[in-house]
């Protein structure tokens, strides 16, 4: 009986063990779509029993969705500022936050970073981010782009707006997003696929402004307004727009300035949307410190230098995004396609209202 009991027992721990382990155990309230993609892993074994304290000692632990490109640089600056070392593992984002909900109190990250609003609600509502407070934060980064809780922190600023040919476009045409489902733009436009968390996130914060049945109105114009086929990626989307399968999109701003990185005659432009309204709709990247680090300290100093005029200029030179800090400039690709004003509503509708903007969209039949 004993044996039967202990090898019972084994078993238990074992299992338990590898949840916590495999991205591929979580919970099944996480998208199984996402859990299921790969993780790459940059991550070394931690001091053993390395715990928080009032003193930072030990490594800062990253989980990160952002490519190890657009981070690593980051990170080494930071070392070689502050002598805090940080370890890293990149990933997709589901994975991440399934892995930090299994690992519970025995997870190694100190710190999720990760794209979109969106991703850091979720993770914030499942209890996996704690809230800090931080008057260097609080300075740096405007209240719209932050948690009102302070669990997470906007850190560079991604801007969806219109892409258009110079070719077959007047600009003077353009003003809205609404005004894309209008009939001049019927076999004209082009959409990146609902599926994608940036069009989520768009039409959950036109939800939130416009209502449930004038956007879905919207949605079902943009749709009867396609030229083709939803693309997969934004930048496929905007070599649509040059190659004049369609003329107007919907993108965000550095997959633009990536193409014309290669070839700066792309005859495609950007306009500002909804200018003389709610402004042009904006997401982040970005991080909070998770609800069990072990070194939290060191896991808000490396947030708070991240918000500060060095990094955010990399921010913006590493992907072409925008400063979250509205002190720092961008870098002069960014600065050329001219100033703009930002929908000022906090960033956290894009997770809190994700769920009814996916079944809005599918109940247009934007797939």
């Amino acid at each position: 009986m004993y044996r039967a009991t202990n090898r019972l027992f084994i078993l238990l721990l074992l299992l338990i063990t590898a949840a916590c382990s495999d991205p591929a155990s979580a919970p099944e309230n996480v998208n199984e779509s996402l859990v299921g993609a790969g993780v790459e892993t940059a991550l070394q074994e931690p001091v053993a029993g390395a715990m928080a304290s009032q003193e930072i000692s030990g490594p800062v632990i990253v989980y990160s969705s952002r490519q190890e490109h657009l981070i690593k640089p980051l990170f080494d600056r930071f070392t070689e500022e502050t002598g805090i070392e940080v370890q890293y593992q990149t990933g997709e984002d589901g994975p991440l936050i399934a892995r930090l909900q299994a690992e519970g109190k025995q997870t190694f990250a100190d710190v999720l970073y990760t794209v979109d609003a969106g991703n850091l609600w979720s993770a914030a509502e499942k209890g996996l981010l704690a809230p800090i407070r931080s008057v260097v934060l609080e300075k740096n980064i405007p209240s719209h782009l932050r948690d009102p809780q302070n669990r997470w922190f906007g850190l560079s600023v991604r801007a969806r707006t219109i892409a258009y040919s110079t070719e077959r476009v007047d600009p003077a045409s353009l003003s809205t997003y609404e005004a894309l489902a209008d009939e001049q733009w019927r076999g004209r436009l082009c959409l990146r696929t609902s599926r994608k968390v940036y069009n989520m996130s768009l039409v959950a914060t036109m939800i939130e402004r416009l209502g449930k049945e004038a956007t879905q109105e919207i949605v079902e114009g943009w749709v009867d307004n396609l030229a083709t086929r939803v693309f997969s990626s934004d930048a496929l989307l905007i070599e649509a727009i040059a190659a004049g399968q369609c003329d107007v999109g919907l993108v965000n701003t550095y997959y633009l300035g990536q193409l014309q990185s290669e070839n700066p005659d792309i005859p495609v432009a950007l306009f500002w949307a909804n200018q003389q309204s709610s402004g042009v709709h904006v997401n982040i990247s970005g991080a909070g410190v998770t609800q069990y680090a072990k070194n939290p300290l060191a896991a808000q100093r490396l947030l708070e230098w991240l918000s500060t005029e060095e990094p955010q200029t990399m921010f913006s030179a590493l992907n072409l995004e925008y400063p979250a800090n509205p002190a720092i400039e961008p870098v002069d690709l960014v600065a050329s396609w001219g100033e703009f004003r930002q929908d000022s509503l906090n960033v956290e509708i894009a997770g809190r209202l994700q769920a009814e903007a996916v079944m809005l969209m599918d109940r247009a039949d934007y797939r």
